[in-house]
């Protein structure tokens, strides 16, 4: 869909303001009710700040779904297993972060009433002693009002994350990992003149994805990109979670480059999956830290750290699964790098470094920097694996 934007009036814009309203974002409903003034899109940018997402004051396609599933409030409807449609909505993540509170696991919180969240509130009944259905309508709401947190003391998901992290040993090989370029198709990303040539953020983050590809590959790693480097379509970011959803992955790399207005901004940035309220992707939070201290101690941009992001790429993905912003395309002290295929190098041995990282215990871990990349392809070319 083309984004509703500031100046843009129509039905759509009036059902935008009275969901925006319902969440009391907006002040008055306003004569104009189908207009996007200037108010709504304050509100737009504080929802999507609220949001995890990307915060520009329009109304694309992922922020349409946000707004949407923001219409349901835990306890205002019967949820339940619903197939093949499973029911979405913000009152499903509210039920989700609550049993994950609880010391239950429904997996990530992704808004999506499924299989394992179905059995999680089976359990819960079960243990309050309630007909354990997996659906949640007036009685099990009544219970989770009553009953406050089951575990005190640390954070369940972490623990669950972390062990099977440990569980899957701290070699490289036979591990599977996804990287996926952004862009790509009708979708060039962002593009920078640069005297006679051109710079597309799509060409650039596929070549850094192919030199990744073949690092992880010789250090014994299954890849799968998610795209080609002239794809005829755009893949949407809920395929691309589905296809690494699809394929067992064990990690989830994606690939961007930023842009600004002002040339002065720089530096890489790293996303994982979080909410406000604090939850996270524990692993997610983890290889994300590593993969941001990796690459700015061996290439030198600046340090614009993780952030914890709800956007479908993230929250979909059901592995351990990262955004990097590898610096910013209108940027010329950026992009005089970016454009050089030694530093795309650099980059690609800073990822490949946390990723093995992410696997070493804790006691194990090496200081950032200093791990060599070359030592893992050698381990492999000898048909030995280091545990």
């Amino acid at each position: 869909m083309r984004p509703i934007r500031p100046g843009d009036r129509g039905p759509a814009v009036t059902e935008i303001r009275t969901i925006l309203l319902s969440l009391e974002l907006l002040p008055v409903a306003g004569t104009h009710a189908d207009e996007f003034d200037l108010d709504t899109e304050r509100a737009v940018r504080a929802f999507q700040q609220s949001r995890g997402l990307s915060v520009d004051g329009r109304v694309g396609a992922e922020t349409w779904r946000a707004l949407d599933a923001a219409r349901w409030r835990l306890g205002a409807r019967t949820l339940y297993h619903a197939v093949p449609e499973p029911l979405t909505g913000e009152d499903v993540r509210s039920l989700q972060e609550r049993l994950l509170e609880m010391g239950y696991d429904v997996g990530r919180a992704d808004s999506i009433y499924g299989i394992r969240t179905a059995r999680a509130v089976a359990q819960f009944q079960r243990e309050v002693g309630l007909t354990p259905d997996g659906s949640c309508g007036p009685h099990t709401m009544n219970a989770l009002r009553r009953i406050g947190r089951k575990v005190v003391g640390g954070r369940p998901q972490w623990l669950r994350e972390s062990d099977a992290i440990r569980q899957s040993g701290p070699a490289l090989v036979g591990k599977t990992v996804v990287i996926d370029p952004g862009h790509g198709g009708t979708d060039p990303g962002m593009v920078v003149p640069d005297g006679s040539l051109r710079w597309t953020e799509a060409d650039l983050v596929h070549d850094l994805a192919s030199r990744l590809e073949g690092r992880l590959a010789a250090s014994g790693v299954r890849v799968q990109l998610t795209r080609g480097p002239s794809p005829d379509r755009c893949l949407p970011d809920t395929d691309r979670a589905l296809l690494a959803n699809s394929l067992g992955a064990d990690v989830f790399i994606s690939l961007h480059l930023d842009g600004h207005a002002n040339p002065d901004a720089e530096g890489v940035a790293t996303y994982h999956y979080g909410t406000d309220n604090g939850v996270t992707s524990a692993t997610g939070e983890r290889l994300a830290g590593l993969v941001q201290r990796e690459i700015v101690a061996r290439t030198g941009l600046r340090d614009c750290r993780t952030h914890a992001k709800t956007w479908e790429l993230l929250r979909l993905t059901r592995m351990p699964a990262v955004r990097v912003e590898v610096g910013y395309l209108t940027s010329p002290t950026d992009r005089a790098q970016l454009v050089d295929p030694r530093f795309r190098d650099r980059v690609v041995e800073a990822i490949v470094a946390a990723v093995q990282r992410m696997y070493y215990p804790i006691e194990r871990d090496v200081p950032t920097g200093s791990l060599d990349v070359s030592e893992l392809r050698a381990v492999v070319a000898a048909g030995t694996v280091v545990d």
